[in-house]
């Protein structure tokens, strides 16, 4: 019988993967416990549908990125720092810094986590940080840090 996955089921498929397994095991076991339904045409259908709008999804995804891309290379975050004597830093500028002063300034909302940092801003001037918008796109924040007054 052919069966369309709910669920993981271990050692015999994924969520959504359709598979032929013995009547008995589907009837007895992976039916009644709503592990699995039986594909039918109209249960088919919905699988495709469902792939179809998760594939529009991710197109939508992919583009939003490609478009946050573009906005930030134009873009210059200045974030203000107290400093010693020597023009460095008390501590250092860290990414969640820098997401909450794209977040303020420009209106962008990028996670810190996707914000990646090779080392750590310690002193005045002007940087480039690499930040991951997700689906294999990146982009380059630049970030300017000057004196707090």
């Amino acid at each position: 019988m052919k069966v369309i996955f709910l669920t993981d089921v271990r050692g015999q498929g994924k969520k959504d993967e359709i598979k032929e397994v013995s009547d008995g095991y589907a009837r007895n076991y992976l039916l009644p416990r709503k592990l699995a339904v039986e594909a039918t045409s109209d249960a088919l259908n919905a699988i495709k549908l469902k792939e179809k709008a998760k594939a529009a999804q991710i197109e939508k995804e992919k583009a939003q990125a490609m478009e946050n891309a573009k906005k930030l290379e134009s873009l210059v975050v200045k974030i203000p720092a107290k400093a010693g004597a020597g023009g460095r830093l008390f501590g250092s500028v860290t990414s969640k810094e820098i997401s909450d002063a794209l977040l303020k300034q420009y209106g962008i909302s990028i996670d810190k986590k996707e914000i990646v940092q090779s080392e750590p801003i310690k002193n005045f001037g002007s940087y480039s940080v690499k930040c991951r918008l997700g689906h294999e796109i990146s982009g380059t924040i630049n970030v300017v840090v000057t004196e707090e007054k």
